[in-house]
C-alpha cells in the first residue's frame, strides 16, 4: 500500500468518499462468528442500524477484535459495540492519524502496523480479526503465519472489499444510458491500455499489483492454510459489467442479476461530484498524478487532470446530466459495486 502511505496522500479525502458499509455485512460477520460454540440463536438477528445496544448475547465471548488496514476506522467504530477490546493497525500514519480524530470511543487503540508483523500481540489473543478493502495487500507468506498464531482456537477471520462501481440508476430514466455510458467511459480511463482521448495516457499502468488484480478476482487468491482454517465461507457477487456496458432499458435489471438476497453487496446513492472525489482516492489515480504533475485538476485552477477529462465525456454522454451544466455535479445516481466476502473459523 505505498502510494497510501505516501504524504502526498490524502487520508481525509480518502475518508470522505469511501463508501461505507452496509450492516447487513456485519451482520453476517457477527453471525457467523457467534456461530463459535455451535449456537445457532444468532442467526436471524440483525445488527442495530441506528447505534443500540447489539442484539447479540453478552455472554458470547466476543472480548478482542483486531481490524487489520483499518484505515481510517469504519469498521473498527461499526464492531465497537460487538467487543470489549479493539485494535486496529495500518501500515499508514496519515490513515493512523485520520482514523484517531475520527475516533472517540476508548475500547479502539490504533496503531501502524500490518497483518505481517503482529509480534505486539500474545498468541492467542484475538477473537476476530477482519480486513475490509486490505485483504488484496498483505503479504500471505507472512500474514498467514501470524495469524494463526494470534487468532484463538474457534475465533473468526473475515475479509471482505469492492471493485469497480457501476452507475444503475435512478430509475425509470438515466439508467440505461447512464449505465452504459458510464461504464464504458470508466473502463477505458482507468484500464484501457490506448489513451482514452489524444495526449493522454490512462490509469491503467499505476494500478499497484498484485493487490489489484488479486481484488478485481474476488480474492480467490486468498486461500486460508487447512492446517490452520475450516469452514471456509466465500459469498462474492459482480455487476454484469459487459452487460453494463451495453444496457438497453430493459437489461438493466440483468446488470445486477445473481445479487444475494441479503443486502451484503455496497449500493449508495450520491451526488455526481462525490463519485468524482471517489474516483480521486484510487492509487491509480495518485500515481498517475505523480506522474503527470504538469496537469492539474480544475479546482486546482489547471485546465483539468484525468478524472476531469473522464467525468467530461460521461457528462456529454448522458443527456440528463449534460443539460444541467455546471450544476452536474449535483446530479444524485445509484451506485453498486462488485462485493467479496471471506470467512473462515480456527481450528
Amino acid at each position: 500500500m505505498s502510494i497510501f502511505g505516501r504524504t502526498t496522500f490524502s487520508s481525509a479525502g480518502y475518508a470522505a468518499f469511501r463508501p461505507s458499509y452496509p450492516p447487513e455485512l456485519f451482520n453476517r460477520v457477527l453471525t457467523f462468528h457467534h456461530a463459535n460454540n455451535h449456537n445457532s440463536n444468532h442467526s436471524s438477528q440483525k445488527l442495530v442500524n441506528d447505534g443500540g445496544a447489539s442484539p447479540f448475547s453478552s455472554s458470547t465471548p466476543t472480548k478482542t477484535l483486531l481490524d487489520l488496514g483499518c484505515g481510517h476506522g469504519p469498521v473498527a467504530r461499526a464492531l465497537a459495540p460487538h467487543f470489549t477490546s479493539i485494535i486496529a493497525v495500518d501500515p499508514s500514519a496519515g490513515m493512523i492519524e485520520q482514523a484517531r480524530k475520527l475516533t472517540s470511543d476508548p475500547k479502539i487503540t490504533f496503531r501502524r502496523g500490518g497483518a505481517e508483523d503482529l509480534s505486539f500481540l500474545p498468541d492467542a489473543s484475538v477473537d476476530c480479526a477482519v480486513a475490509g478493502q486490505a485483504a488484496h495487500w498483505f503479504d500471505y507468506a507472512r500474514a498467514w503465519p501470524e495469524l494463526a498464531r494470534v487468532v484463538k482456537p474457534g475465533g473468526t477471520l473475515a475479509f471482505w472489499g469492492y471493485k469497480d462501481h457501476v452507475i444503475v440508476g435512478p430509475r425509470p430514466r438515466v439508467s440505461a444510458a447512464a449505465t452504459a455510458a458510464t461504464t464504458a467511459v470508466y473502463e477505458r480511463f482507468t484500464y484501457g491500455e490506448a489513451e482514452p482521448a489524444p495526449g493522454w495516457e490512462s490509469m491503467a499502468r499505476f494500478w499497484e499489483m498484485p493487490g489489484r488484480g488479486v481484488l478485481r478476482d474476488s480474492l480467490r487468491a486468498v486461500v486460508p492454510p487447512v492446517a490452520d482454517w475450516e469452514r471456509v465461507t466465500r459469498i462474492a457477487w459482480d455487476p454484469d459489467r459487459k452487460r453494463a456496458r451495453t444496457a438497453g432499458e430493459a437489461e438493466v435489471d440483468d446488470v445486477l442479476a445473481g445479487a444475494p438476497e441479503e443486502a451484503l453487496w455496497l449500493r449508495k446513492t450520491l451526488r455526481l461530484g462525490e463519485l468524482e472525489g471517489y474516483l480521486r482516492t484510487f492509487s491509480a489515480f495518485h500515481g498517475w498524478q505523480s506522474a503527470h504533475p504538469e496537469k492539474k485538476s480544475r479546482a486546482e485552477g489547471g485546465e483539468g487532470d484525468i478524472i476531469d477529462l473522464m467525468f467530461d465525456e460521461m457528462v456529454a454522454a448522458v443527456p440528463e446530466w449534460r443539460d444541467k451544466g455546471d450544476e452536474w455535479k449535483k446530479v444524485e445516481v445509484e451506485v453498486v459495486w462488485g462485493t467479496i466476502l471471506l470467512m473462515a473459523k480456527r481450528k
